[in-house]
């Protein structure tokens, strides 16, 4: 396999080298994002760019901007979001196993005096 083939879709060549008969005994354990990783990085060396510059392009491309619309993002492009999105929750998500797992959370909220109004709610129903 030529990196340079893969060189702009690094998500493909983690693929293609997960996936090969050949290497999957040794990868099985490497998850996907980690080896789409190296070859962000061997991209950026490839292509003259400092290790600060490499990491800084990939810490873009792997975080949500909590401001950024998502409905104007491409298909490809979506799908990378909801899996990191799906990666923070899993890695945040307290299972039974865990031990600071409670069943039971009980959680005060503040008193209607304390709520912030929205506009959209405070119109009386005749309205409608």
């Amino acid at each position: 396999m030529s990196f340079l083939y893969f060189s702009q879709d690094c998500t493909r060549a983690a693929e293609q080298l997960k996936n090969n008969p050949r290497h999957k005994s040794y990868l099985e354990q490497v998850s996907l994002r980690q080896l789409e990783k190296l070859f962000s990085f061997l991209r950026g060396y490839l292509s003259g760019q400092s290790l600060a510059e490499t990491m800084e392009q990939i810490r873009r491309e792997t975080t949500i901007d909590p401001e950024e619309d998502l409905n104007k993002l491409d298909d490809k492009e979506l799908a990378k979001r909801k899996s990191i999105m799906d990666e923070l929750f899993e890695k945040n998500q307290k299972k039974k196993d865990d031990p600071n797992f409670v069943y039971d959370i009980e959680v005060e909220f503040p008193q209607d005096d304390q709520l912030q109004s929205c506009g959209w709610d405070t119109e009386s129903a005749d309205e409608f």
